[in-house]
């Protein structure tokens, strides 16, 4: 078994921390400040995107946007187009699965 105390890690704004990662899924610690966002954007694999602190807005390509506070989930299907913004000071984890999926550069043979 590993663990991790998200709220704990000392992570450096703007530069994601990869907790674990293998065939079956990737697991990042991202911290975001209020106002930045990631932009519009697809990945390969199904995302779960998982507020521990801060708020965030997370958008789909429709315009339909989910406010979420610590707690809140929200799991885009791979290659949906999301955006994602810190409306406060923001700590997420993000997991990807499978990692890589199917058509990622980095996909193993």
């Amino acid at each position: 078994m590993e663990t991790w105390d998200t709220r704990s890690l000392n992570v450096e704004p703007r530069h994601p921390q990869v907790l674990h990662s293998d065939d079956e899924g990737r697991t990042i610690l991202i911290d975001l400040p209020a106002g930045e966002e990631l932009q519009e954007h697809q990945v390969h694999e199904r995302a779960w995107i998982i507020v521990v602190d801060g708020e965030l807005e997370i958008e789909d390509s429709g315009g339909s946007t989910f406010r979420a506070g610590p707690g809140g989930l929200a799991l885009t299907a791979p290659k949906e187009r999301h955006e994602v913004r810190a409306t406060k000071d923001s700590r997420l984890v993000l997991i990807l699965a499978p990692w890589p999926g199917p058509g990622h550069p980095s996909e193993r043979s």
